[in-house]
């Protein structure tokens, strides 16, 4: 199994904190958001490798931790040669630019590379083998507010997933979904047919849908917390919530 680390976004929504650092080497309690991630995916003893999709302005920044950092997996970072925010692949076209690039043949898990979260990635990574399908991570929000900025779910009662929708303005369900998949290696044409058939290359939860119309997808019910780091107010949040963390 192969780890996707999505960090080739500009975070303009943190300026001035991410004019000139990627969000994911942001500090939260002490270590960069990027390492708590690395953290848990280095737990997880199916993935193999860790490949880091960046762009052009960060790739050099990226690269420098990784050559200081002392981890259990190896970690690759690519350059998807964007330089802003107007001309960025998008995430679900950065998923297959790594695929093509490292010529992937295997199943692979995808994290966006700034959302923190406390569950542990072996528990999916379980899950995904006792369904032998493509997964996805959901859990339960109650905030419409919170709800109408990220992807909602319906489950049916074996927990396949029967409706998803990403940022909707009237959601359906109370059930959150988190940038942070697991797909099969048969299912990585799909990213690229999706892409050539000219959908949304943004927001990795837009191929989900679309996917469910091809396939079983699952959802795994995690218990525990997830951070999303997307503007400064949330920032400062989480890092009020880890400080305490490890006060205690």
């Amino acid at each position: 199994m192969k780890c996707i680390l999505l960090a080739a976004g500009y975070a303009t929504r943190l300026y001035p904190l991410t004019k000139d650092k990627p969000k994911s080497l942001l500090e939260v309690g002490g270590k960069t958001i990027l390492e708590h991630i690395i953290k848990k995916v280095e737990d997880v003893k199916d993935v193999d490798d860790i490949i880091i999709v960046s762009n052009d302005r960060f790739y050099a920044q990226f690269k420098d931790w990784v050559e200081q950092y002392s981890g259990s997996k190896s970690i690759k970072v690519l350059n998807d040669k964007t330089t802003d925010n107007d001309n960025r692949l998008g995430a679900i076209a950065d998923i297959c630019f790594a695929i093509d690039r490292e010529n992937i043949n295997d199943d692979i898990i995808v994290l966006a590379g700034d959302n923190l979260f406390d569950f542990n990635l072996y528990d999916f990574v379980d899950f995904y083998k006792k369904v032998k399908s493509d997964c996805i991570t959901v859990h339960e929000l109650n905030n419409i507010e919170e709800l109408r900025k990220t992807g909602v779910v319906e489950i049916d009662e074996n927990y396949r997933v029967i409706f998803f929708e990403e940022k909707p303005k009237y959601p359906k369900s109370n059930l959150a979904a988190p940038p942070l998949y697991i797909y099969k290696r048969e299912t990585l044409h799909y990213i690229k047919e999706y892409l050539e058939q000219g959908n949304n290359p943004d927001a990795p939860g837009n191929f989900i849908p679309w996917l469910i119309s091809k396939k079983d997808v699952f959802a795994y019910k995690f218990k525990g917390n997830r951070y999303d780091i997307g503007t400064l107010e949330n920032y400062n949040k989480v890092k009020d919530i880890f400080k305490q963390m490890y006060l205690e």
